[in-house]
């Protein structure tokens, strides 16, 4: 008797592993000839290129065709989204894939914009840790298979060390800096990306209840959070670029002034942008990346197919290319993208594992061990209320 349960069992298993197989062929054959209209930050030529070239690469290969709609704001995709939702549209939408990651995603999952969860049935997927917790969680908001990493994230800071040799590393060693050397730091202005990241840095730094932070936001307890990081900011604005009158609207810009010498530090969140920039001749090639010694902030970014997606099978063709070795490695080359990737390079063998080996870094870019391990992100829920008091503190206005 025993044999024939084993028997039964074993038949069982095939069965379910030809029925996921025949699923994801399903896919594949539904996709081909789709258009899927993807939605990303088009802010950055380097991945701008990138895009482009595994589109075409999309194309030849499972003969899909995929459209990179820039946009500057995801929320105002999610917001079109979310009105498509309202009025019942439930099919034959005109997003089929989003960059997102953060307040966007946990924004997208409470209103059930997302589809069903796919991640576990890619292909790709048998190289990634799903239960890394920053895969597992998107700003301490699990993910549940409704979007899948892309890439990996890390705040990082430049300086030139031919013009500063040692850079402050702290937030606190950073406002003795400006005040000594007014007017040659800045951040980029909330609630763009960047500007907002350097807000939860300074709050990560300088709240007395850190575990608050992962916590859901809760308006009793924003106030006692804050309040240092309040006073370090009154403290700095005075000294800052423009007297703190004005910020540069992204990180971009702000690599500009810096590339200008109009500045004594630029910010980014990826920890290959500064070698990216000497190799293009857009930095000197004395500039440097370091980091604050408390770490600094660090997440995944991820993608998601909406709800009323018109192309969800092609959307996840063409995510199980983005995932595949090929791809993030050369996503993660310093002079292509430089974006870290998610696979866990110790599940590779041979050639596949030889890629990531292969990988030199650029002049600027830090170390793994370096980098150290990544402060996390506080939960989504607080970004909005710390955009909306900054706005208010700084400007005399709610966001």
């Amino acid at each position: 008797m025993m044999w024939i349960r084993l028997f039964v069992l074993m038949t069982v298993l095939m069965a379910s592993y030809s029925a996921t197989a025949q699923s994801w062929s399903e896919i594949k054959r539904e996709a081909r000839g789709q258009t899927v209209y993807f939605y990303a930050w088009g802010g950055s030529p380097a991945i701008n290129q990138y895009i482009d070239r595994w589109a075409q690469i999309a194309s030849e290969r499972h003969q899909i065709n995929v459209e990179h709609v820039k946009v500057d704001d995801i929320s105002m995709v999610i917001q079109g989204i979310q009105t498509a939702k309202r009025v019942g549209a439930s099919d034959q939408g005109s997003v089929d894939l989003l960059w997102i990651n953060g307040e966007n995603f946990a924004r997208m999952k409470r209103d059930g914009l997302l589809g069903e969860p796919f991640v576990a049935g890619l292909p790709s997927a048998e190289h990634i840790d799903l239960d890394d917790p920053t895969i597992a969680t998107d700003f301490s908001v699990p993910t549940d298979g409704l979007e899948a990493p892309w890439g990996r994230a890390q705040l990082v800071l430049m300086h030139d060390q031919a013009r500063r040799p040692n850079p402050p590393q702290s937030m606190q060693a950073l406002l003795q800096y400006v005040q000594t050397n007014p007017g040659r730091i800045t951040y980029p202005e909330p609630p763009n990306f960047h500007g907002t990241t350097f807000l939860k840095q300074v709050l990560l730094e300088t709240t007395p209840y850190p575990q608050w932070l992962s916590e859901p936001y809760a308006t009793e307890r924003f106030q006692a959070a804050t309040e240092p990081m309040w006073a370090l900011l009154d403290a700095f604005h005075p000294h800052l670029w423009r007297s703190g009158r004005e910020f540069p609207d992204s990180a971009e810009a702000m690599m500009d002034l810096f590339a200008d010498g109009l500045l004594d530090m630029a910010l980014s969140f990826n920890p290959n942008d500064a070698s990216q920039r000497i190799l293009d001749g857009r930095f000197p090639p004395t500039v440097r990346t370091y980091i604050h010694e408390p770490g600094t902030i660090g997440n995944t970014h991820f993608l998601a197919i909406p709800f009323n997606a018109s192309a969800r099978a092609g959307a996840q063709v063409w995510i199980n290319l983005l995932l595949s070795v090929e791809a993030q490695a050369d996503k993660a080359s310093p002079s292509v993208w430089g974006d870290p990737t998610v696979i866990d390079v110790g599940r590779l063998q041979g050639a596949d594992q030889g890629r990531f080996e292969a990988l030199e870094l650029g002049p600027a870019t830090l170390t793994g061990a370096e980098l150290g391990t990544p402060l996390a992100e506080p939960h989504a829920s607080w970004v909005e209320p710390l955009e909306a008091a900054w706005k208010s503190r700084y400007f005399g206005q709610a966001q």
